[in-house]
């Protein structure tokens, strides 16, 4: 599909976006922990006709920089506003699944009236969660460096559409296939998540608000029924067959999904 590389600086980082264009109401995008902006394109081709599409390569991942100083939950944050506003994006529905949900829904906290509605695919204010960065960590060392091929890589990735998108987001280099990213900036981005729970910015939230689950994802039960016991106008459903890659397993489903609740929305 075709898309534009826009570039937004805030405070001297790099962030890379994807532009998909489209002249209706912005949608923004962001993938979550050791993803890439690409994981969302087969569903930003299913909505550029109507919508304005826009695809982040958060801090520390795919094109955008690499190595940043802060990796911290407010700078993922203040990234999201830039894009909104350097790219002159009026009131956007914002989206993210995971690491990008949590920061979407922390966006949307911060910045009331700034974002015309907000979807979270597998991700929720839950916490804390103290062997985060040791799991994710030791998920990481597993990965070979580099993948033989990228056959290889999808098959150790999960396999069919999981595999491909993440897949997609390695780079080939001296005869292998190696990750965008650096494995400590990735454990690092983790460490407030670690440390504590985000109820009290998931309650000021104000924009209608859309939760996407995966049948067998990580958003426990409990944490849905608190998180719609504190907001309960929050639509929220689960996508029968699928974990924690809603977005990749189950594209169709999401992108219709999505087009039902942008049409109430916008």
């Amino acid at each position: 599909m075709t898309w534009s590389e826009r570039t937004v600086v805030r405070e001297g980082v790099r962030i890379s976006c994807r532009d998909r264009g489209g002249s209706g109401a912005p949608v923004v995008l962001l993938h979550g922990l050791a993803g890439h902006a690409g994981e969302w394109d087969s569903i930003a081709q299913g909505l550029r006709h109507r919508y304005r599409v826009v695809a982040v390569d958060q801090r520390g991942h795919g094109a955008s920089e690499r190595r940043p100083a802060d990796v911290s939950r407010a700078a993922y944050v203040a990234d999201a506003v830039a894009v909104v506003e350097q790219l002159g994006l009026q009131q956007p529905v914002l989206v993210g699944q995971s690491l990008g949900g949590h920061t979407a829904m922390l966006a949307a906290a911060a910045h009331p009236g700034f974002f015309r509605a907000l979807v979270l695919v597998e991700a929720g204010p839950g916490g804390p969660n103290r062997q985060v960065q040791a799991e994710v960590g030791d998920w990481l060392d597993s990965w070979p460096r580099p993948f033989p091929s990228r056959e290889a890589a999808v098959e150790f990735l999960g396999g069919g559409p999981v595999g491909e998108g993440w897949a997609a987001g390695l780079v080939e280099r001296d005869g292998g296939w190696w990750p965008h990213f650096d494995r400590d900036v990735m454990v690092e981005s983790l460490a407030e998540i670690a440390q504590r729970s985000f109820w009290d910015e998931w309650s000021r939230v104000a924009c209608p608000t859309l939760a996407v689950l995966g049948q067998s994802g990580i958003v426990s039960p409990g944490e849905i029924d608190e998180m719609l016991r504190r907001r309960p106008k929050t639509v929220a459903l689960s996508v029968p067959g699928t974990g924690h890659d809603v977005h990749l397993e189950r594209t169709d489903v999401l992108r219709h999904v999505l087009h039902r609740f942008l049409e109430d929305v916008t």
